[in-house]
């Protein structure tokens, strides 16, 4: 399984994958997700922009939208040269509910435009109508792209079938403990990019030894490996941390290659192992 169309490595941190809407989104992004709100969010984003990310996932439900929007302007890194996520709860699915909890994430960021806007889980019986929302705002130039997150095949195949619109996007959970190449094929297959939250597994299994065995013949950290299978089965990852050495550290991707073979053993340690919900529970 190649990279997919328009998906570029060779500029380093800055390399990006052309959407199916014809938007650029950075391959590397940096997750916020527990990170708590206020100074510790804002030390975090701007840690992460000094080490060369151009690309922010944050949403409603983490309660740190105002901080990443407040470091973002910090910077002074002109606006247009960043990509900023947020998503859609739960609580507030529906077209008109949805509508207005993303003028309230605009209002937090502190944009007028949000370059990727998601639903955050397929809540059944009112997914579609979420969707609906966002096709909207789309239109109407609110926001650049718009997707789906922890959505399975049935759900964006559901999707296609009442919408006919296809999302730019889907966020999973995707590790080399959670290996989703069925989900992973689907997307390609359909111009969908996949984005893998948690890709790290929280950190838990660093000890693996197939990992520290191509991390010691690498001389690169397990969580580097990680990322770097990542990109090269054409995810693009959101690693999470609050500490600048990891998070610098988990952006020194772009100076090493895997081979054929180091992939194939990565592969090989897909146990369906999942950290957070089962989108499959939706229904």
């Amino acid at each position: 399984m190649g990279l997919p169309h328009g998906f570029e490595l060779a500029d380093g941190v800055g390399s990006t994958v052309r959407l199916r809407d014809g938007n650029r989104m950075p391959v590397l992004g940096f997750g916020v997700w527990q990170i708590p709100a206020g100074a510790a969010t804002r030390r975090a984003v701007r840690a992460a922009l000094d080490a060369g990310y151009r690309h922010v996932d944050t949403a409603a439900l983490y309660g740190n939208e105002a901080d990443v929007g407040a470091a973002i302007r910090e910077s002074r890194i002109p606006r247009r040269e960043l990509f900023v996520t947020t998503k859609l709860w739960n609580d507030d699915q529906g077209y008109d509910r949805g509508r207005r909890a993303f003028e309230r994430s605009r209002a937090n960021l502190g944009d007028e435009v949000i370059d990727l806007y998601l639903v955050h889980w397929p809540v059944r019986g009112v997914r579609e109508e979420s969707w609906r929302a966002l096709v909207d705002l789309q239109r109407e130039g609110k926001v650049r792209s718009i997707g789906v997150s922890n959505f399975t095949v049935a759900h964006l195949e559901s999707l296609a079938r009442t919408s006919g619109v296809v999302p730019a996007v889907d966020q999973v959970e995707f590790s080399p403990f959670l290996y989703q190449s069925a989900l992973l094929e689907y997307c390609q297959d359909h111009g969908i990019q996949l984005e893998a939250w948690s890709p790290l597994v929280r950190g838990r299994r660093f000890d693996d030894p197939t990992l520290r065995s191509i991390a010691e013949r690498r001389g690169r950290t397990p969580a580097q490996i990680i990322l770097r299978w990542d990109l090269q089965r054409g995810v693009v990852p959101l690693p999470k941390s609050a500490t600048p050495e990891r998070i610098a550290s988990n952006a020194q991707l772009f100076d090493f290659e895997l081979d054929a073979e180091e992939l194939r053993r990565i592969d090989g340690l897909d146990q369906g192992s999942r950290t957070g919900w089962n989108p499959d529970q939706f229904g």
